[in-house]
């Protein structure tokens, strides 16, 4: 069987693109706009989710659902992990008995019976991602029966984006060979960071070949995009040893990175506290870290998509940005504007038609609601008119960096200064005299400071955090 060409790009680490220079922060602003604050892959935020939301009210979603003229989105999370990364925050199960895992895929195609009954056939699938954990924790075999079933019962687009997260030291090229198969055409490699220290004190000893090498064979097979997911603000980090990553990174040469700030969250992630303390870099050294990150990748020639992601000028991401067409969602940035995202397995997240749900959370509850033979949702969120609203003021910043007061007033009825009189009462009070935004008389556009503080702007949109009283940690902080 002939291969597709290799087509990485072969490039010097320095290139003539122009160094996009950060601006500079001082201490004070630094400690100003270092506050919890949400991510805003959703609004409202999960922490707004209550048990008056249920399996009823879902299933009345996903009938209603039905009807709509768009292309769906699926998320499945598969939760299991062999060992665990001490700075992870994500739903997980540690063991390394991979029988414990088997059934379930069988309680997973019971949830694909449940939904698929009540949405029907009609709607096509244009994204699916598998989350977790750590997927490939499967065999190939098992991942290809997990296609098997959801083919059985919804059908994808002929240009479905059909991606999934992958841990380097587990996955194999028979993995790939056999995602290749079953149409997945982009993948997200965890790195995190390759300085042997930091890997030491998070739990996660990756090497540089292991990562180089998957990536190669993923080329080879054919899979469109690769991504990179990198972490500042773990323990030991300083810039000159993340500088080494991201030159190691920037050789790899991936389409796309995702550039996350740590989210330290130990009253929710109790293992997080086994971390040395005393080895997290402070608020100003994560600027840095951060400041490092993107002069290195923007000499490079990869281009500041949003909230700590980058990409190649000829990726879609790139491409959706300056065309005005990314979307956000709970699986982050993405092109694919499907209005509907249904999720699937412990605690995943869906939002179909104004409303959000959640799956249960524990192993033992998700299965006993499939037992029963209902819809295994823990919580949810039936959003308002004001929600949409702001909803859309929110991810239109979160993408774009910008707010086009004209089209969200078209859109929603109402005029944008009337309604928004506070918000941009404190814009122009907090944040126009400190260089993060510009506001005129129809838009709100980021200046270049307030593109490392997107999450700080978009604060001032959220009539949840306003409302908030101050009972105890919720969110990770700004910066």
């Amino acid at each position: 069987m002939a291969h597709p060409p290799d087509r990485r790009v072969k490039v010097p680490l320095r290139v003539t693109a122009p160094r996009v220079s950060t601006p500079r922060i001082s201490l004070e602003q630094t400690q100003r706009y270092d506050k919890p604050g949400p991510r805003y892959t959703s609004y409202p935020t999960a922490v707004e989710f209550h048990d008056g939301f249920g399996s009823e009210q879902y299933r009345d979603a996903l009938r209603a659902a039905r009807a709509v003229p768009a292309p769906l989105s699926l998320y499945i999370h598969l939760p299991f992990c062999a060992e665990r990364c001490l700075y992870c925050a994500c739903n997980v199960v540690i063991t390394p008995h991979t029988r414990v895992a088997a059934p379930y895929l069988d309680y997973l195609e019971m949830e694909l019976d449940l939904v698929a009954a009540e949405l029907g056939g009609s709607r096509p699938v244009a994204q699916l991602h598998l989350g977790g954990g750590t997927p490939t924790y499967y065999t190939p075999t098992q991942l290809n029966e997990l296609m098997t079933c959801l083919q059985r019962r919804f059908h994808f687009t002929r240009d479905a984006e059909k991606a999934l997260e992958v841990d380097p030291r587990v996955t194999t090229r028979e993995h790939l060979e056999t995602l290749a198969a079953d149409g997945f055409n982009r993948l997200s490699l965890g790195v995190q960071d390759f300085d042997p220290t930091v890997q030491l004190a998070v739990n996660r000893v990756q090497s540089v070949e292991q990562t180089a090498e998957l990536m190669e064979d993923a080329r080879e097979l054919g899979f469109d995009s690769l991504n990179v997911d990198l972490i500042y603000g773990l323990p030991h980090q300083n810039p000159d040893s993340f500088a080494r990553t991201i030159e190691q990174v920037i050789q790899l040469r991936p389409d796309r990175l995702a550039v996350y700030s740590f989210a330290l969250v130990p009253w929710l992630k109790h293992h997080q506290t086994d971390l040395p303390q005393e080895a997290l870099p402070t608020p100003e050294t994560k600027l840095e870290l951060l400041s490092t990150a993107r002069e290195g990748l923007t000499a490079a020639g990869y281009l500041d998509i949003g909230m700590d992601h980058f990409a190649l000028p000829d990726d879609e991401l790139a491409l959706a940005q300056r065309d005005g067409r990314l979307w956000r969602n709970f699986m982050g940035y993405t092109t694919v504007r499907a209005p509907d995202m249904v999720g699937l397995g412990i605690s995943a997240i869906g939002s179909v038609g104004g409303t959000f749900s959640q799956n249960e959370k524990k192993l033992t509850r998700y299965y006993a609601a499939l037992d029963e033979g209902r819809l295994p949702v823990e919580r949810g969120y039936s959003l308002s008119g004001d929600d949409l609203l702001r909803q859309h003021v929110i991810r239109e910043w979160m993408c774009q960096f910008r707010i086009d007061m004209s089209d969200v007033g078209r859109r929603f009825g109402v005029a944008f200064g009337d309604y928004f009189a506070s918000e941009l009462e404190t814009l122009r009070r907090e944040f126009v005299p400190e260089g993060l935004v510009r506001v005129s008389d129809d838009s709100i556009e980021a200046e270049p400071l307030g593109r490392l503080f997107p999450r700080n702007v978009a604060m001032v949109f959220d009539a949840y955090l306003r409302a908030k009283r101050a009972d105890g940690p919720m969110f990770s902080r700004t910066v």
